[in-house]
């Protein structure tokens, strides 16, 4: 199967990928949206006329940035709501006070690199509980409010770290292994790339696909527990030689609002794409940041991780 290649590169801005497509009528969900590349995937959607609500952990930062997406966007259906990622309370109330069809999930928010190990309000492992799990738990409440729209798109929002761990189904939680901040990063986002294969495998009869993808190296504030800036200007040197290069926000929210819109991606789920393109799939891992690892597409790793979630969640 060929890979899917679109007009669009590394330097495309997500309000660039948008021009030209209508979504008056649509209704999307940011998790996420207040900071980051979430703030520019929901700015770019309210361009192009979506009702957007930006879901977030911080109420206060929430609203402001949807005032700001109102005013520089023109299009007043772009609201807020708090939502918090490992709190089945807060995600039960979400969705509970969704009304509609829902045409446009993004599963962006996450965390990185906790540096000590954290145990989320679920007992889980707090990055996989709040990437992969506060996700599953989202995605699957929101699934009739999606097979309403007819033809949904759920956007799950990887990374190049995935290539760090593949889901260690007996030990999700760092009972056993020594924890390590980015061997935790990597699992879930590994589980945000399975849980597009699997979603779309058991979805898709429902009109519902969904995608993950890597938006590039970007500094927000997903560095925060990594040192922030120090860690900034420590990643450019180090990244330097290797001739990876980092993005703007604009640029990073870029893949994610194309898997959302693209007439090109109708219908079509279970892939991995970064810099506006599908990636190529490895079997080792290289020194840059693209490409996608074969575990984290393999079906039977999509479904085991299905079930565990389900069992997880309770």
């Amino acid at each position: 199967m060929p890979l899917i290649k679109t007009p669009f590169g590394f330097d495309s801005t997500a309000l660039e990928v948008v021009a030209g497509i209508d979504l008056s009528g649509k209704a999307a969900i940011v998790t996420g949206g207040a900071s980051g590349i979430g703030i520019e995937t929901a700015r770019a959607l309210g361009a192009a006329g979506a009702a957007v609500t930006i879901a977030a952990r911080d109420a206060a930062a929430a609203e402001k940035v949807a005032a700001d997406v109102v005013e520089s966007t023109g299009n007043s259906a772009v609201a807020s709501s708090p939502l918090e990622l490992t709190d089945r309370a807060s995600i039960d109330g979400f969705v509970a006070a969704w009304d509609g069809p829902l045409d446009i999930l993004v599963n962006n928010a996450g965390v990185m690199a906790i540096q000590e190990p954290t145990i989320a309000p679920d007992g889980h492992e707090m990055q996989f509980a709040t990437n992969h799990l506060g996700h599953f738990a989202l995605a699957l409440g929101l699934h009739d409010a999606l097979a309403a729209a007819g033809s949904a798109r759920i956007v799950s929002v990887s990374s190049s770290g995935h290539l760090r761990s593949p889901v260690i189904f007996d030990d999700l939680d760092f009972d056993f292994r020594p924890y390590e901040p980015f061997l935790a990063y990597g699992q879930s986002k590994t589980a945000n790339v399975l849980f597009a294969v699997e979603a779309t495998r058991r979805w898709a009869g429902d009109g519902i696909t969904a995608n993950a993808l890597m938006p590039g190296g970007i500094f927000t504030n997903l560095q925060r527990h990594v040192g922030g800036s120090d860690y900034i200007e420590q990643a450019r040197e180090r990244f330097k030689d290797a001739g990876v290069k980092f993005k703007t926000p604009e640029q990073g929210a870029a893949t994610s609002v194309l898997l959302a819109t693209s007439p090109q991606l109708e219908g079509i789920g279970g892939r991995y794409f970064d810099d506006c393109n599908e990636s190529e799939t490895l079997t080792k891992r290289g020194s840059g940041l693209g490409g996608v690892a074969a575990y984290a597409l393999d079906p039977a790793n999509a479904e085991r991780l299905w079930d565990v979630s389900l069992e997880l969640l309770g």
